[in-house]
């Protein structure tokens, strides 16, 4: 299984240590104080308060006598508290500390923890005025002192703002309390793309071009109003429990004609190693919706075959792949696909942005054409039309050409598989016609 990368073009964060990995027994890391402890082992009836405050007055006897302790080490060793307690209590009030931010949020009543990111933690929540479920991404403190962690922060909840479709996660409310930053959006129930890929089975074809059509569905209502997602990942793909597809996660997404943006990020790589574009590794200033496209792709190609597109030791030796590496046709991997999935995953991730969908509708055009059974109309364009036209007109050109020579093309980059499978039906289908006006004749 792939290794997992975080998306690049950020330092990642350096977490503290969680309290039961600290070297001694001592104050649980997060807490400023031991009145918070004692007040917490009461709370816990792990001690009584009576026993609190005779381990404190003997702690303050100690720092009289110029030794400083704890009083969770007070309380070990005079027998009031076990370490297996202390390692419980370490936990709880660990998780307190990393529920404070969102219990500050006025208005919302917390449920429990979603999830975390590198630069995120998420969690389910209760909007009270209007009694129901939501999502609230919080911003760690320490990243709320960095104005561009802050500024883009920002600029997420305002671009998921602007988008209103059925297949994009909703924003509700975007805001500051108690210096954390929040941003608030529609719960979604259910699982990411990824998450059953981490299953270690690939999609089935009609439910990966499901999934895949209406992905496509939400980037072409973001694209049409001048977003680009940047992003574009299975863990950004989300379906619900009825089998609806949400696109989430507008935390890299920039306007199309945000050139302030583009400038100050050029020559830097955003994105997620695995499903980058070569256009975005590059930092170029110019990214469009073809980046998008490359990384649904390489999302698709993921998902029907259960290995990412290229692979690597380093975020960087992944990237040079998707720069220089000739692309595994995924019918290679997967036998089972047919072969309108491959021209279309080749087409979504073709290394030259010009080689790609000329839109997204083309992009959708194909994948509802191989949902009904039909051919990817749209993706066979891209093939030379005048190499057709002259196979087409001469049954010797045909029989000139081996089966060898062909594969030896394909192999060296000059012919997609599945153009070689379409000229040898075609040049059987020619010499059968031929066989037959000769048999006539």
């Amino acid at each position: 299984m792939a290794l997992e990368f975080p998306a690049v073009g950020v330092t990642a964060p350096r977490y503290r240590m969680n309290a039961h990995q600290a070297p001694s027994v001592g104050l649980p890391m997060g807490f400023e104080d031991d009145s918070e402890v004692g007040r917490k082992l009461v709370e816990h009836k792990l001690a009584t308060a009576e026993e609190v405050a005779l381990c404190r007055d003997r702690q303050k006897e100690l720092a009289g006598q110029g030794t400083k302790t704890n009083l969770t080490d007070i309380m070990v060793d005079g027998g009031y508290l076990t370490r297996s307690q202390l390692t419980r209590l370490d936990k709880s009030m660990d998780d307190d500390s990393m529920y404070r931010p969102a219990q500050q949020i006025p208005g919302f009543q917390i449920l429990g923890k979603l999830g975390q990111g590198a630069m995120a933690t998420v969690f389910k929540a209760k909007q009270l005025s209007l009694d129901r479920e939501v999502a609230i991404k919080v911003l760690p403190r320490r990243f709320s002192e960095n104005q561009e962690f802050v500024d883009r922060f920002y600029r997420e909840g305002r671009a998921a703002a602007r988008l209103n479709h059925p297949h994009i996660v909703q924003a509700i409310d975007v805001g500051e309390a108690g210096g954390y930053h929040y941003f608030v959006m529609e719960y979604i129930d259910g699982k990411t793309v990824y998450d059953y890929i981490d299953k270690g089975k690939p999609f089935e074809e009609a439910h990966a071009v499901k999934v895949v059509l209406q992905t496509a569905y939400a980037l072409e209502h973001a694209h049409a109003r001048g977003f680009i997602h940047r992003d574009v990942k299975p863990k950004n793909v989300m379906i619900t429990l009825n089998g609806e597809v949400k696109l989430a996660d507008m935390g890299l997404a920039r306007n199309i004609e945000d050139y302030e943006a583009a400038n100050a990020e050029a020559g830097r790589a955003y994105g997620t190693p695995y499903y980058i574009s070569p256009e975005q590794i590059r930092g170029e200033i110019n990214i469009d919706f073809r980046a998008d496209v490359y990384s649904l792709g390489a999302t698709f190609y993921h998902m029907v075959t259960g290995k990412v597109p290229f692979e690597g030791s380093t975020p960087s030796s992944v990237m040079h792949k998707h720069l220089k590496e000739p692309l595994v046709p995924p019918d290679h991997l997967n036998t089972t696909l047919s072969a309108g999935i491959g021209e279309i995953i080749e087409v979504m991730m073709a290394k030259k942005r010009d080689d790609r969908y000329p839109s997204t509708k083309e992009l959708i055009a194909d994948l509802e054409a191989v949902a009904a059974g039909e051919p990817p109309y749209q993706a066979r364009k891209k093939y030379d039309p005048e190499l057709l036209e002259s196979l087409a007109a001469s049954g010797e050109t045909i029989s000139s050409v081996s089966a060898e020579d062909l594969q030896t093309e394909a192999g060296q980059g000059k012919m997609p598989l599945s153009v070689l499978i379409l000229v040898i039906l075609l040049a059987l289908s020619i010499l059968i016609n031929i066989a037959l006006m000769v048999g006539k004749g």
